[in-house]
Order: C-alpha cells, then sequence, then structure tokens
C-alpha cells in the first residue's frame, strides 16, 4: 500500500480497539505517517522504540506498600484515563523474543499486570522486513495474531507530494522525477542507497555545500554509487536558478526547458519561492506555455504551499477550463 493509501485506511482502523501493524523496508516512512495520522486527529503519540526494552520493562518494578508488593508501571505508558492517543512499538520485530512475548497481555487484553491502558489508547507498531537485511526477530504467531497487518511501499507520487510541502531541493525532485524507480531502491546495498529518508537527507546536505567538489563524495555516502553518479550526470546540466530567473523576468517569451527532469525542477523552484509576488505571476502565465501535464502539477503543488494562488487570474482561468484534473 503507498502511503497516502495507509492514512487512509489508518483513520477508520483507529476506530476500533485492535492493534494495527505497518511492515516495510527501511527508509520509506512508516513513522511518519503514523504521527501524521496522530497528529490530525488531536491525539497524543508515544513513541516507544521496542528494540530498546527489556522483557521486564513492561511490567515495571515493584514496591512494597502496607506490607504488600505492587507495581510502578514505566513512565512511558499513559495514566490520564480521559486521554486519547496512540502507543507506537517502533521496531517491534527487532526486540528479542522474550521482549515481543511481554506484548501479549498489553496488545490483546490492553493490560499488563495491575496496569491497564486508558481506554482513548489504540496501539500500533512497525518492523521491517526479514528480506530487508534489517537486524529482525522471527515475530511469535500468537504476537503476529493480534494486529492487523499493512504492507508499506514507496511511492514517488505521495513523496513529491510531501517533498513540495518539504522543501526538498529542486534538483531532486527534478532528478527522481525523471528516474522514479530510484526512489528507493535497495538492490545490491551494502551501506549507503536511495530511500525517501535519504534523499531527504541528501537534499539537506545540497542545501548547505551547493554545487561544490564535495558534493559527489556526500551523494554516493548518502544515497549510494550508482544513484550518485546518475543525479551528479543530471545536475551538471539541469536547469540552474539563474535561467529559472530569466523565465520569471520575461515568462512571456523567455525559453522553457525541454527536458522532463527540468520541467519537474522548474515548477519544484517556482513552490520553494511561492511566497514572493513575481513567482506567482510568472506561474500564472507559464499555466499556457507549459505541457498540459506540467501546468496540472505546478497548479497543484502551489496550491499546497500557497493556496492563495488560486486567486490568481490566470489560475483560476486554468481550473475553470483544466479543474477536472486535478481530482
Amino acid at each position: 500500500m503507498k502511503p497516502s493509501r495507509v492514512k487512509e485506511v489508518l483513520g477508520p482502523l483507529l476506530e476500533n480497539r485492535w492493534p494495527v501493524f505497518l511492515w516495510g523496508p527501511p527508509g520509506v516512512g512508516k513513522s511518519s505517517v503514523v504521527q501524521q495520522v496522530v497528529s490530525i486527529r488531536g491525539w497524543k503519540l508515544v513513541d516507544v522504540r521496542a528494540s530498546l526494552l527489556d522483557p521486564t520493562d513492561l511490567r515495571g518494578i515493584p514496591y512494597v506498600e502496607n506490607g504488600q508488593a505492587n507495581w510502578a508501571p514505566p513512565s512511558f505508558l499513559p495514566s490520564d484515563p480521559d486521554s486519547q492517543g496512540v502507543l507506537f512499538f517502533d521496531e517491534l520485530n527487532a526486540a528479542p523474543p522474550l521482549v515481543q512475548a511481554s506484548l501479549y497481555q498489553l496488545t490483546l487484553d490492553r493490560r499488563v499486570g495491575e496496569y491497564e491502558l486508558p481506554e482513548g489508547w489504540r496501539i500500533m507498531a512497525a518492523g521491517n522486513r526479514s528480506e530487508d537485511r534489517s537486524v529482525v526477530f522471527r515475530m511469535p504467531n500468537a504476537l503476529a495474531n493480534r494486529f492487523t497487518h499493512l504492507d508499506f511501499e514507496a511511492d514517488y507520487e505521495d513523496w513529491r507530494s510531501w517533498a513540495v510541502e518539504r522543501e526538498v531541493h529542486p534538483l531532486v525532485t527534478g532528478f527522481l522525477g525523471m528516474r522514479r524507480e530510484l526512489l528507493f531502491k535497495m538492490e545490491n546495498a551494502e551501506r549507503a542507497f536511495p530511500t525517501p529518508r535519504s534523499w531527504e537527507i541528501f537534499s539537506d546536505h545540497m542545501k548547505k555545500l551547493g554545487q561544490v567538489p564535495l558534493l559527489e563524495e556526500v551523494a554516493v555516502g548518502t544515497i549510494g554509487e550508482g544513484a550518485a553518479m546518475e543525479f551528479m550526470g543530471y545536475s551538471q546540466n539541469a536547469i540552474s536558478e539563474k535561467q529559472v530567473n530569466e523565465i520569471l523576468n520575461d515568462p512571456e517569451n523567455a525559453a522553457l526547458p525541454h527536458r522532463l527532469g527540468d520541467q519537474y525542477a522548474l515548477i519544484s523552484h517556482l513552490c520553494s519561492r511561492a511566497t514572493e509576488k513575481n513567482v506567482r505571476k510568472g506561474a500564472g502565465v507559464l499555466l499556457s506555455r507549459l505541457p498540459i501535464e506540467m501546468s496540472v502539477l505546478l497548479v497543484r503543488d502551489l496550491l499546497k504551499v500557497h493556496p492563495a494562488f488560486a486567486a490568481n487570474p490566470q489560475c483560476n482561468s486554468f481550473l475553470g477550463e483544466h479543474g477536472e484534473l486535478l481530482n
């Protein structure tokens, strides 16, 4: 399931009390999707790294009161009976079998010893698959049967929608628009390899380093050698910020890029500067000059980062004529 579909399904599932488990390779955004879903509902999120727990951690420690032994549950377990939230066990199957077994009672009966999970809380978990060469332990059948299991995969369109709002470097979005299969690729990976997470990291590095000799080595160490070599070849001839400014200064007559990757990069440049009045004006003019599929993408992305673009006359006209293409 792609991330947008997972978010769509998780909403109704969280109305039930039954735990949900997200399976997927590393770096595709499983934890981020959980955070987004919980945040939208205005709930609290308690993120527990199951791999760091000991088997006795959930039960807590004993103390004596009035001659009897009681148990003090750990502070990360929610205690407010009126609160709502999600208790999220990330990397659950990276925890040793005894730790996983300690979750039997909590995931099924919503309690551990004397502790009881408040009514408004739900349990979720996530983990990598064994085929992803991650450190994992086989999940006991008794524990697995307590969860509804969803498979999570990377998706370019979902990633691009997120990347526009996150202001990922325009050359990264431009390159991946042309080479979508490199958004996630683990084949023959030893250390660095391309994932949605590593592309975000590399984007942040690019913003600091710029076009300098060190960038190639950093690319290899972040997204892997194969993806890095392709990206560096693309970026050496990609549209520059100077060319973008020339287009904005004369949006009616300036030459527009013909390469698909450059068109994606141009749109990303415009969205990253959407608060500038001249950018929105230029973008409105470009709607009639770009290929229709690129114009649709430009309108969709600009409206996400700057909804006021809808008041632009050219945007209004475009929506009236092609609005159905944005659905």
